[in-house]
């Protein structure tokens, strides 16, 4: 047993230890997966505590939940918490330059994503941590070394003096600019890439009008423009969370409030009033445009002592809506495979590599195009609705192939020499059409 910096009773001795670097959503969702498996678990969060801060650092803007999500969050207990948090949006809302409303639906009637807040989803999971008994957050704690071929890192905590922890795992969930990946791109093999896209991001908020939303709450609204875009999600408190996305070279030239008030005018001009134009002037200027990077990286653990999720694994911009639902999957993912390998990280780690990597970097792959292709480009909006039909068509298409292929190859597979490979590659065919399928739903 290697030696932790918790404080642990005589039913502690033989516990394996984890060290969670990151205290954000991933972390805290992994941090409890862990633990229900009786795992010593030490969250360590360079922040402090969110849940005490008057004013929390770091993004607060609104998250899309959808299946892949809600589904981590059963397997700890926690879904119908969150849920009952958070407003169905049920389709987009698009908002023309002229003040025209269209919708598109998700889906079905019966199908809808939720507008999650990222800080008190946070808050919950942080909470939901600490009633593990075998589990402990450590905040204020700046991990200054890792190195994961002996399970061993350095950290700084509030006492500013390094120490060093040894640990069975070392799970990496320190988001984009994750400092336990910076010490495995040291190691052979090990591949990395980044793009920052010209575009940043700016929040800003609708609030209330005489007590109730100021738009449809049940909606994605999207205003989409030439070569930028803003959206807004509904809030608990009756408010929405707006974001606008533009090149940086575009936000640089809005210098005093009225440039800004004029560019809302020409651009955004119903969103003008639900805004406030005394708000709007303050709120542009409170904060600068946030910057949006895409990390792609290979392979997500080194050894048995080190494994990276969410972010520090594969880092998204935006627009597919599904950051907050691959790391999450992450988190459920490895569970499973932790089940199949009973708890053996020797073989648990590469086959979550092995089983991830094509997944994560698909999704990073859409997003990216889905920002190229559509977001920010000047496709006319119904050649845009055009290619989504299309999509739809070539999905419903593969699906009555693979129907018709299982249903023309059932005896040969069951009798033939080649069953076990023929039957995996269906498989994969399976899962192939139906990610699509499933994705397709979700995205801005």
């Amino acid at each position: 047993m290697k030696n932790t910096s918790a404080v642990m009773d005589s039913s502690d001795i033989q516990r394996t230890s984890i060290a969670v670097i990151g205290g954000g959503l991933v972390g805290s969702l992994n941090a409890c997966f862990l633990a229900k498996r009786n795992f010593q678990v030490d969250v360590y969060e360079s922040r402090e505590d969110i849940r005490m801060a008057e004013f929390a650092r770091g993004r607060s803007i609104n998250l899309a939940l959808s299946y892949r999500g809600r589904q981590a969050l059963k397997a700890i207990g926690l879904e119908d918490q969150i849920v009952s948090q958070g407003i169905p949006m049920r389709a987009r809302m698009i908002h023309s330059l002229s003040g025209k409303k269209s919708a598109i639906p998700y889906g079905t009637k019966s199908q809808y994503i939720l507008s999650i807040s990222r800080e008190n989803l946070n808050k919950d999971l942080l909470t939901a941590v600490e009633k593990y008994p075998n589990a402990k957050v450590h905040f204020g704690h700046q991990l200054l070394k890792c190195r994961p071929e002996t399970g061993v890192i350095t950290l700084l905590g509030p006492d500013k003096v390094p120490k060093d922890i040894a640990c069975d795992l070392i799970l990496g969930c320190d988001g984009a600019y994750s400092t336990v990946r910076t010490h495995l791109v040291k190691k052979p093999r090990f591949d990395y890439s980044q793009q920052y896209i010209p575009h940043g991001y700016m929040e800003l908020t609708i609030p209330p009008q005489n007590g109730d939303f100021a738009m449809e709450p049940n909606y994605l609204h999207i205003w989409p423009r030439d070569t930028f875009m803003m959206i807004a999600l509904p809030n608990m408190n009756k408010s929405f969370t707006c974001t606008l996305f533009m090149p940086f070279e575009e936000f640089e030239k809005l210098l005093t409030s009225r440039d800004v008030l004029d560019f809302f005018q020409k651009y955004f001009p119903d969103s003008l009033h639900l805004i406030g134009k005394e708000a709007l002037a303050q709120d542009f200027f409170r904060l600068p445009a946030q910057p949006m990077i895409s990390v792609k990286c290979s392979s997500f653990h080194f050894n048995s002592h080190c494994v990276l999720m969410g972010d520090a694994a594969h880092a998204l911009v935006p627009f597919f809506g599904q950051g907050m639902n691959a790391g999450f999957e992450d988190c459920l993912v490895f569970d499973e495979l932790m089940d199949k390998f009973n708890n053996d990280f020797s073989m648990c780690l590469p086959e979550f590599s092995k089983f991830r990597i094509p997944d994560d970097h698909a999704i990073s792959d859409l997003s990216m195009y889905n920002y190229i292709e559509v977001t920010f480009s000047r496709i006319r909006y119904h050649e845009a609705m055009l290619r989504w039909q299309w999509q739809k068509k070539v999905i419903n298409t593969a699906l009555f192939f693979f129907g018709t292929l299982v249903a023309l190859s059932t005896t040969y597979l069951l009798t033939g020499p080649t069953f076990r490979s023929s039957l995996g590659c269906l498989r994969r065919s399976w899962n192939l059409v139906t990610y699509f399928q499933n994705i397709g739903r979700i995205s801005l």
